[in-house]
């Protein structure tokens, strides 16, 4: 239809391609004149990182955190730029972010984190990921917080009848 534009064998609506244009322009000009990566430019406390993200605009997004950008600041409703890609489902945005060491955990003032947005906003992909990182976060801290009381099970004589084997799991 005459509303697509297709660069490259992507399909993007006129109106999509133009509002990204629009917010490319706003960073621009932001970071133009000065404005620091981790300044509020507006009265919503939304910095360059925070717009970048709720517009899926990876490439400034990744540009912006290689520049020193606080990918947890907060604006007025105590959202991370994790929450503002989760509403808007850029699942390119939530993985820089976390690859990046995003605080996952973090809520808004509602209570709500990046995940619970992505499932209410209609995201279910967004939500899994975040749910897997999640995850895969505790079980790393876990493992972590238990390296040091598995030490002296791993030094003890093992025989072959003991609990660790019949059960397949190391017993710390």
């Amino acid at each position: 239809d005459s509303g697509r534009f297709c660069p490259a064998g992507l399909s993007f609506r006129r109106s999509d391609f133009l509002g990204a244009l629009a917010k490319v322009d706003i960073l621009k000009q932001l970071l133009e004149t000065g404005a620091s990566v981790n300044a509020p430019p507006d009265p919503c406390e939304q910095s360059p990182v925070h717009l970048a993200a709720g517009g899926g605009l990876s490439c400034f997004l990744l540009w912006q955190l290689q520049t020193g950008a606080d990918l947890n600041q907060q604006d007025v409703f105590g959202e991370a730029p994790l929450h503002k890609a989760a509403k808007v489902g850029s699942m390119e945005c939530l993985s820089l972010l976390v690859a990046s060491d995003a605080q996952i955990d973090l809520c808004n003032k509602n209570g709500q984190t990046a995940e619970d947005l992505a499932w209410s906003c209609g995201f279910p992909e967004c939500a899994k990921f975040l749910t897997t990182i999640k995850c895969m976060q505790t079980i790393k801290s876990s493992e972590q917080s238990n390296i040091g009381h598995c030490v002296p099970a791993l030094r003890q004589k093992r025989n072959f009848e003991s609990e660790e084997n019949t059960n397949g799991k190391r017993k710390c």
